[in-house]
């Protein structure tokens, strides 16, 4: 059974008197411990999968399951609560609170869930292990580096080892050094702790990570390709379809 199942998924944004399909009858299985890329250009619903995929935005219409349970069928109580304990989000722009230094970003997420503060100390301590900066646990956001306040953004988003994480452009503000790094960080929690990503990328080197690319135009998924191995230039010359 797919970990995550969107099925029919449309969704339909008003922009004055016009109306904008971003996305049309678009199904998509993603497996347990699967690493999945979306990709396709400006304006082909790629963010607008992921918001929905996330419960940060509800579809038009069509079915979305975790676990083989209907999400729609869920209160915003219980959506709320989901999306805490079981999915974890990263994104491009780092989203880090600015008044909490990299271990209170990484804790947070705990204290939410009632986790005592010594224990959500410890355990975001060692993911900032984990993901190479613990020795940046006190400074704040704005005394980190792009790719350490990224590597914080990975550090909480595991930390509540979430069974899926969504990743929208996760390397887009960083550098080429940084960005494999990030990457590298991704790959592992699928290979070492068992997670599910689904990742929105633009760059064809972050896509070749991942074990699937799907790719999407005017809001429906168009085809597929495996990611791990594949020519980069192979995924350009797809994108240019």
């Amino acid at each position: 059974m797919a970990i995550l199942e969107a099925k029919d998924l449309s969704k339909t944004y008003k922009q004055g008197a016009l109306e904008v399909k971003a996305l049309t009858d678009l199904t998509l299985a993603v497996e347990a411990g699967e690493f999945i890329a979306i990709m396709g250009a400006s304006g082909s619903g790629k963010s607008t999968l992921l918001n929905i995929l996330g419960g940060l935005d509800a579809a038009g219409s069509g079915k979305l399951a975790i676990d083989g349970q209907d999400l729609g069928k869920r209160r915003d109580s219980e959506l709320t609560k989901l999306r805490r304990q079981r999915i974890g989000f990263i994104f491009q722009s780092f989203n880090l609170i600015p008044v909490l230094t990299a271990l209170e970003n990484v804790a947070l997420p705990l204290l939410i869930d009632g986790v005592k503060a010594g224990e959500a100390n410890a355990r975001a301590a060692e993911m900032l292990a984990v993901v190479g900066i613990k020795d940046r646990a006190a400074h704040f956001p704005d005394a980190l580096s792009g790719g350490e306040q990224q590597r914080t953004a990975v550090a909480r988003a595991l930390v509540t080892e979430p069974a899926i994480i969504l990743a929208d452009e996760p390397t887009g503000n960083l550098d080429s050094v940084n960005s494999e790094e990030v990457m590298s960080l991704l790959k592992r929690a699928v290979v070492e702790r068992g997670r599910t990503i689904v990742m929105v990328t633009h760059d064809p080197k972050d896509a070749a990570y991942s074990d699937r690319i799907v790719f999407l135009k005017d809001g429906r998924v168009v085809d597929e390709v495996a990611g791990v191995g594949t020519d980069v230039s192979a995924i350009m010359k797809r994108l240019a379809r």
